[in-house]
């Protein structure tokens, strides 16, 4: 008998991540990720009793390992250098956003493991927003954002930037400054 080939988390995690980024979560299947990983099925299923448990998992460590990042901002007194290194950690982590609409349409099916990880997303995906809120509340309240535009359309448009296609390949650091300048200064050239 052949031994299995061990494999760690983060090889499960990174694995995982790649076939959903290529294949979506219907195309997510225990059958690619064994081959990807060089184990068999039955390695997975000794962790997980499904892809639903095993994406929840991902997408618990992901927000984690993001939330994490995103509270080091606050060691940031500047409001607009702490909107730089939200932009800059949004671009860095483009693969969020996709993974909480990911989440929204994976089902439970009895599975309480799966629906105590989506509870869990909930959370996260909560206090991932209010953080945006408060950083939002602390723009305002130095008069550095319009007070004006609704903190929700404010929040979306920063998450939404992250999914225009960079089509041109622009270097990273030029696609997230001309973002930034989008964001705070709009496209409308202004004349003094």
């Amino acid at each position: 008998m052949a031994r299995e080939r061990k494999f760690t988390t983060a090889d499960l995690f990174q694995a995982t991540e790649q076939i959903l980024l290529q294949h979506g979560y219907e195309g997510f299947t225990f059958s690619l990720l064994a081959e990807q990983l060089e184990v068999s099925r039955g390695a997975l299923y000794k962790y997980f009793d499904n892809r639903e448990e095993l994406i929840t998992e991902y997408m618990i460590y992901e927000m984690g390992r993001f939330l994490a990042e995103l509270k080091q901002i606050e060691l940031h007194k500047d409001f607009e250098e702490q909107f730089t290194i939200l932009l800059n950690l949004i671009f860095q982590n483009s693969a969020v956003p996709y993974m909480i609409e990911i989440g929204r349409r994976i089902p439970i099916n009895g599975n309480n493991k799966v629906r105590q990880n989506i509870e869990s997303l909930g959370r996260l995906h909560f206090e991932m927003y209010n953080y945006c809120q408060r950083l939002v509340t602390k723009g305002k309240m130095e008069q550095k954002i319009k007070s004006s535009i609704p903190d929700s359309v404010i929040i979306g448009m920063i998450f939404q930037a992250i999914m225009i296609p960079n089509r041109l390949h622009i270097p990273q650091s030029e696609w997230t400054a001309s973002i930034q300048e989008l964001l705070c200064h709009g496209i409308l050239k202004r004349s003094n």
